[in-house]
């Protein structure tokens, strides 16, 4: 009776009514469990979320902006079924998208199609083929194929007769090296291509959820096998930690909120003081916001492009040898050579004092190759040589070259930061309902492992919008693992809750 009791008080705490999900596997809701795939450099490289103009397939109703995006970083994703019977595939769950999508059997020229399972019609008995063609954008390229029918199995629960696209050809990323299969969108019609129903829509439709909403939990524990949960027809109360802040839903076709100041340390950074729109993205990892206001952030935790980031650590470990060794008379064409940054140079031949150096200390710690360290040697020893010529101190040669290597452009996008410092990192807060909701250094690095070492990057990225529909922030992952989030279709709001991880 007392555990009773005490569980319908949890209830009352955490909402009004008790339809929050417990242990029971007949409550109404539905619930799929998300897997995790860890990041790789090169794939974060690479991702990059951009702006673009309405595409002439998307409902403009109220949807204003379309931003692009690759998915090469995309580490959350969940298992459905399509057909009877069932025929398994791995989607991302994409809050930020509509449609439903996966490869078919028809998909013959593209590769990575052949890397994934794919849909075939002639196995089950509820397809209808409806044949209306279509092409989804991405910021590497499109996905082309045609619209099809059938059931579609999430959780314990069928969805019959869901629109889906059979996808016939893919672009070649990031599709190649993902562990999943296709795309599951979870926002609204309005950006929905040929304004196809969404699956949750559907879901709703057809009566297998008591309440219009779901919500989402991605955890944060790097060791644990369970990447998160999301559940439609209500939420967890295992997965959060005290009352939901929730806030309405300002334009219908993203999950768009509003979001106040932003402070870094408890200082404002100006630009969202009077509010500024916010998109949660379930399908990245990152947060994009105003170039302004993500410069600030990136300066104040110390991230800087990995072009700079990698000089400066050829500076600093091998600076003072590059100096004594061109002050000594050796000739500038060998000097990387004869201090082991490079296997050789031109026709030379590799000095004695090359050993293992390469192997054992040149890479440890390094995001970039072989090949890059031996470029940026080679580019600060000519630095050095000009300074020399016009007979600088140095100290002086050493700071034209520490602001050489700062004014070095960043072509990738992202900045990373000393993984021994994340400490003493301040903690970044977004304003949302007038309350705080920070971020840890924890929570907005990244943390990806190369063959060598750890790296650590910034998990804020710039997305410039101007308005009026803009400024605009992209809430990914890093925001989403922090805080468990209700996406209310009911009472057209958003609540986030602290996560319990």
């Amino acid at each position: 009776m007392a555990t009773k009791f005490l569980l319908h008080a949890i209830c009352v705490w955490t909402w009004t009514t008790c339809w929050v999900l417990t242990a029971s596997t007949d409550d109404g809701l539905v619930r799929v469990s998300l897997k995790k795939q860890p990041l790789d450099l090169k794939r974060l490289n690479a991702a990059r979320i951009t702006r673009v103009g309405l595409e002439s397939n998307v409902n403009d109703q109220g949807a204003g902006v379309v931003y692009l995006k690759n998915y090469l970083d995309t580490q959350y994703y969940g298992e459905i079924g399509i057909g009877s019977p069932s025929q398994s595939f791995s989607v991302v769950f994409d809050t930020a998208s509509s449609n439903l999508w996966v490869p078919s059997s028809k998909c013959l020229f593209s590769i990575p199609c052949h890397l994934h399972s794919k849909f075939r019609a002639r196995w089950s008995s509820t397809y209808t083929k409806i044949g209306i063609p279509c092409t989804i954008s991405y910021d590497y390229g499109d996905v082309s194929g045609f619209f099809s029918v059938d059931h579609v199995k999430v959780g314990e629960i069928i969805v019959k007769d869901q629109e889906f696209i059979e996808i016939t050809r893919e672009a070649f990323l990031p599709f190649l090296v993902a562990k999943y299969d296709g795309i599951l969108g979870l926002g609204f019609p309005e950006i929905s291509v040929e304004q196809a129903t969404p699956l949750w829509f559907s879901m709703m439709q057809q009566g297998h959820i008591n309440h219009k909403l779901f919500s989402l939990w991605l955890s944060g524990d790097l060791t644990s096998e369970l990447g998160g949960e999301i559940v439609f027809g209500g939420l967890d109360w295992r997965h959060f930690r005290g009352g939901h802040t929730y806030v309405p839903v300002t334009r219908s076709g993203y999950w768009e909120i509003v979001v106040g100041d932003i402070l870094v340390e408890s200082i404002s950074t100006g630009v969202c003081k009077f509010g500024c729109a916010a998109i949660l993205d379930s399908g990245t990892p990152l947060i994009a916001g105003p170039t302004q206001i993500v410069d600030q952030i990136n300066s104040a935790i110390g991230a800087e492009g990995i072009v700079s980031m990698e000089c400066r650590n050829v500076v600093s470990k091998y600076g003072y040898a590059l100096w004594n060794t061109l002050i000594s008379g050796v000739r500038p064409e060998i000097v990387c050579v004869d201090v082991g940054l490079c296997l050789y140079n031109g026709s030379q031949k590799v000095s004695g004092r090359l050993k293992t150096l390469l192997e054992d200390e040149t890479m440890e710690g390094s995001a970039m190759g072989e090949s890059a360290v031996c470029t940026f040697c080679e580019m600060i020893v000519f630095w050095i040589q000009v300074q020399l010529k016009q007979q600088k101190t140095k100290d002086a040669v050493f700071q034209y070259v520490d602001q050489l290597c700062d004014d070095l452009p960043n072509p990738i996008g992202k900045s990373f930061v000393n993984c021994g410092s994340l400490e003493i990192l301040p903690d970044v807060t977004f304003t949302i309902g007038n309350k705080s909701f920070p971020l840890t250094p924890q929570q907005y690095i990244l943390k990806v492992e190369t063959s060598y070492s750890t790296v650590c990057v910034s998990g804020f990225v710039p997305l410039d919008v101007p308005p009026p529909r803009g400024p605009i922030w992209v809430l990914g992952d890093r925001f989403l693992s922090a805080y468990h989030t209700v996406f209310d279709f009911g009472n057209m709001r958003v609540g986030f809750a602290k996560s319990a991880n």
